[in-house]
Parts: C-alpha cells; sequence; structure tokens
C-alpha cells in the first residue's frame, strides 16, 4: 500500500485501521487471540496505521482495545504508527445506547492517561496522540501545552485533535503544531470539508472515521437488518432503518454501478472518493473480517480521476441523504459515543 503523510512528516498507509470494533460497539467483542491474528495479519497486508483509545473496551475491562493493540503489534512496533485518545470517559452507569460520554482535558487528567496508554500498548511512545473531544472547560492553549511538553519528554512524537472546529484548531496550532484532525467523514457526512482550506493552509493532515458510515456504504446492510442494541451502536443509527435504505438507494445505485466500470466494489469507491479528494486524507475504517481488511486495503489501488472525483461531488449534493450517526447533529454527537 503507498504511503501519505500527515502534518508535515508523520507517513502512514494510506488507508488506516481503526480498532475500536475489537472491543467495543459493534457486537460482542472477539477473543483475544484472534484480535491478534487479524492486527497482525493487517500489517502483511500493508497496514501501518493502527488507531485506537484508552476508552475502547468493555465494562469489565474498560481499556481492553489498548492492550490487544499492543500485544499484537509488538513485533513489529518499528513497522507502524500507533495512535490512541485521551480526555474522555464512557459513561457506562447511564445504561443508554450510544453510550453517553463525558470529556475531561485537565492536564493532571491528560498525565495519567499518556502514562497508562504507554503502559497497556507497551511502548515507549505514542506516534500520534489525540484529544478525544474538546473539553469546554478546558482552553486549548492549555491542552496544547501539556503536548508539547510530552512531546519535549518523548513520550508522544504527534498530536491531533478528535472532532475539531477551526477556531479550537487555530488556538492549539498556535502553541504546539497539530498533526492531524480526526473527524468523521464519508460520503453521507461531509460537514468537515469546510475545513479543508485551514487544514491545507497549516499542513494539518485529516483521519477520517467513520468514512463509510459506519458499514453503510458497503452496500451490504439492507431492509430488516438487525443489530443486537445490548451490544452493537448500529442498533440505534438513522442511516440503518428501512426508511433510510430506500432514502439513500440512489447513493448505493451510484456506487455499485462505478464499482461495476472500476473493477471494484461499492467500499472501495467509497474510499477512493475520499483518498481523490486530498492526498492529505486518510480514512480509518474498521472491521474484523480479514477479507474486508483486505478489500479496504485495495481502495488505496482504485484511481478515480479528479473529473470523477468532481462528478461524486456533485451527485452527493443533489441527493436527499438520510441523517447518520453523528453526521448532521454535531451538538448531540458531542455526547454521544466514537464509531
Amino acid at each position: 500500500m503507498q504511503n501519505r503523510t500527515l502534518g508535515t512528516d508523520l507517513s502512514v498507509s494510506a488507508v488506516g485501521l481503526g480498532c475500536m470494533g475489537f472491543s467495543h460497539g459493534y457486537g460482542l467483542p472477539t477473543e483475544a487471540g484472534e484480535t491478534v491474528t487479524l492486527l497482525r495479519r493487517a500489517v502483511d497486508l500493508g497496514y501501518t496505521f493502527f488507531d485506537t483509545a484508552e476508552v475502547y473496551g468493555t465494562q469489565t475491562d474498560p481499556h481492553a482495545n489498548e492492550t490487544l493493540v499492543g500485544q499484537a503489534l509488538a513485533p513489529v512496533r518499528d513497522r507502524v504508527v500507533l495512535s490512541t485518545k485521551f480526555g474522555l470517559t464512557f459513561d457506562f452507569a447511564s445504561g443508554k445506547t450510544p453510550l453517553p460520554i463525558v470529556p475531561d482535558s485537565r492536564p493532571e487528567t491528560i498525565r495519567r492517561s499518556v502514562e497508562g496508554s504507554l503502559r497497556r500498548l507497551g511502548t515507549d511512545h505514542i506516534d500520534l496522540y489525540f484529544q478525544h473531544r474538546i473539553d469546554p472547560a478546558v482552553a486549548p492553549e492549555e491542552v496544547a501545552e501539556v503536548m508539547a511538553d510530552l512531546i519535549r519528554e518523548g513520550k508522544i512524537t504527534h498530536w491531533g485533535i478528535s472532532e475539531a472546529n477551526e477556531d479550537y484548531l487555530r488556538r492549539a496550532h498556535k502553541v504546539c503544531p497539530v498533526t492531524a484532525v480526526q473527524n468523521r467523514y464519508s460520503m453521507m457526512a461531509r460537514q468537515y470539508e469546510s475545513l479543508f482550506p485551514a487544514l491545507e493552509e497549516l499542513e494539518i493532515g485529516f483521519v477520517a472515521f467513520s468514512p463509510m458510515a459506519n458499514g453503510f456504504l458497503t452496500g451490504q446492510y439492507g431492509k430488516g437488518a438487525a443489530f443486537d442494541p445490548r451490544y452493537d451502536y448500529r442498533s440505534s443509527m438513522p442511516q440503518f432503518t428501512d426508511q433510510a435504505v430506500d432514502q439513500n438507494q440512489a447513493l448505493l445505485t451510484l456506487l455499485t454501478t462505478l464499482a461495476q466500470e472500476k473493477g471494484a466494489t461499492p467500499a472501495q469507491i467509497s474510499l477512493a472518493w475520499m483518498l481523490g479528494k486530498k492526498p492529505w486524507i486518510v480514512p480509518i475504517p474498521g472491521t474484523r473480517k480479514e477479507a474486508r481488511m483486505a478489500e479496504n486495503a485495495g481502495a488505496a489501488q482504485v484511481a478515480l480521476t479528479p473529473q470523477e472525483v468532481a462528478a461524486l461531488d456533485q451527485a452527493l449534493d443533489a441527493m436527499s441523504l438520510s441523517p447518520v450517526f453523528g453526521g448532521t447533529d454535531l451538538s448531540a454527537h458531542a455526547k454521544e459515543g466514537d464509531q
């Protein structure tokens, strides 16, 4: 797989792997041994960029994901880029799905978080350390000062902000240069395209989570798709309702048609579209199936011309698509879990 550069110097695979689903939010967690095998297989498929967070876990083991990722990638640590996150906790006691989140980016919390993440990942440094959500009680300058300290101490080498807005990003970047934002982005959630000019100006990369609208754009989920609400966030996502399937049919047809022309899959077209938008966009789709990992990696080989990308944009602009989880109501999303 080709590489892309986030910020000024962080080289990562063009498609990364979002690791959340191995332990949190998308059905029952995989067995530890199976997760290790799959993550190591991802390296063989060309992935060098792996994204996790301190809160990706279970009620019995809230930090399970970092431990699994660290264990799996330990033998190839010098060949991969590890990304993890700080700054929020899940409210497991709420009993709600998705779990409500509580932001906390106080300096003392960040200090505890980075030590815990380093220990669980089994590494002496984190390659890309994201503020998981903006904490309205802590100024961006204060967070950035802590990041600068951690870089000087060698505990992290780069940092970023998830669900960043332009004002917060600019203020933080002045104190300690930001390498990447990690925001929701897909054909069905394009609100952050307004941030692109600032990212280009500041030389900040864009890591796209939920790049296939939580799997909807794979075309694998039609009417009647059922997800266990006890374990799977998709049970409450608006794009998976029968009404949404009908409303989004034009998009699914467009993806299928272009996929057939390109000898690709709808999932690969949805990823190739964003890869064709900017050279500093890196999607991080998540999957627990080796075949899907290979399929997603293959999206980097699907070439869309600028004219084809522009035509897709024009078609999307003309469509009335259903809401997606977190894609249209940002105030609500600030209180919800990550996908």
